[in-house]
């Protein structure tokens, strides 16, 4: 019989804290690029790096999902409470990523273009799909990305708790660090 699993792989953690850092990252230059201006150098430059950053994202949260299903993973620490919250966070953290990923294509394209990844390929357009699809595409963006920043931080807030009140490895599993 082979032993528990005590710590994440090297492939989960190190998609789950790239993830952690580029969505935060995206957020911050989401909020910052709405203001440019026609005239800033930034103008066309930070949406198209926001735009391809997010593809890949998505790209990796799909193989992290598939990674996911067929890698082991380390029992979940807590109370049956704080165990079902913890899987309807992360349930509901790739069902807003999902999110996400879908509206800003269906913001980017309803023109008709594709989006071009950092000059390595296009993904094409469906152009648009139903009446004022830029702008409903572009609430839900919003709303989903304060969403994903508010359930990470209450995530990260959880792992915390779990470190310096419980005591226990669930942080510590996330760093590779369980003995």
């Amino acid at each position: 019989m082979s032993s528990p699993v005590r710590n994440y792989n090297l492939i989960s953690r190190t998609l789950h804290w790239i993830s952690a850092l580029t969505v935060f990252s995206l957020f911050g230059v989401g909020l910052w690029m709405v203001d440019l201006s026609y005239y800033s150098e930034w103008y066309k430059t930070a949406p198209q790096w926001h735009k391809s950053i997010g593809l890949i994202l998505a790209a990796a949260t799909i193989f992290r999902l598939v990674w996911k299903a067929l890698s082991a993973e380390p029992r979940v620490e807590g109370s049956r409470f704080e165990m079902k919250a913890a899987t309807m966070a992360h349930h509901t953290l790739y069902l807003l990523l999902f999110g996400l990923f879908v509206s800003g294509y269906l913001i980017s394209t309803s023109d008709g273009r594709g989006i071009e990844v950092f000059g390595w390929f296009t993904v094409p357009a469906m152009g648009e799909l139903f009446a004022n699809q830029s702008d409903v595409a572009g609430e839900i963006h919003y709303y989903c990305g304060w969403a994903v920043i508010a359930l990470s931080a209450l995530h990260a807030l959880a792992a915390l708790k779990h470190h310096f009140i419980n005591k226990d490895n669930t942080l510590k599993k996330m760093l590779g660090a369980v003995k």
